[in-house]
């Protein structure tokens, strides 16, 4: 099956040949993404990779890329965090509808990761509630694609962050 996800790196300092760095990244592994070099210091590469898993798709693409670089620095495994539009862009539906049914099932609709005046959520969640409800056709592998993304996020912040007081963690088991 075929993964499509993207991958958010912060560079080092000493990578100011992009040319040369998108033709490491081809010839090291990664020749089924596309590079996306926009802002200074920063590389986003879109994967289509053929793989059994999510998983393995994954972490094959995360460990070409830190063979190929390995002082870039992984800002985030998408897709992940979405607002409404980008969920409603996966459903095929009209942001006002997503928000009309999210607005009916506030109760059961997934809490948000940031709420304000563009709230987020882990695309994992909002299509898990979405497939209990039975009624939204998603593509295959995409669940699977969302769950696997949110876990390397979470690694990646849980191996950045200071150890969390027991107190704290008790709050959330």
């Amino acid at each position: 099956m075929d993964y499509i996800f993207t991958l958010k790196y912060r560079l080092p300092d000493h990578e100011h040949d992009l040319d040369a760095l998108a033709e490491r990244l081809g010839s090291g592994g990664c020749d089924d993404a596309l590079a996306g070099i926009g802002q200074t210091g920063r590389l986003a590469l879109e994967f289509t990779r053929e793989a059994s898993n999510a998983n393995e798709a994954l972490l094959s693409a995360l460990a070409d890329v830190k063979a190929i670089v390995p002082e870039a620095v992984l800002i985030e495994a998408a897709p992940d965090f979405v607002g409404l539009t980008d969920v409603a862009q996966v459903l095929g539906l009209s942001r006002q509808n997503l928000h009309k049914l999210m607005s009916k099932h506030r109760h059961s609709f997934p809490v948000p990761v940031h709420e304000g005046s563009a709230s987020i959520w882990h695309l994992a969640d909002v299509l898990t509630w979405l497939h209990a409800k039975g009624t939204y056709q998603l593509e295959p592998g995409l669940a699977e694609l969302a769950q696997v993304t949110r876990q390397i996020n979470l690694a990646r912040e849980t191996a950045q962050a200071p150890q969390l007081p027991a107190d704290i963690v008790a709050m959330f088991n």
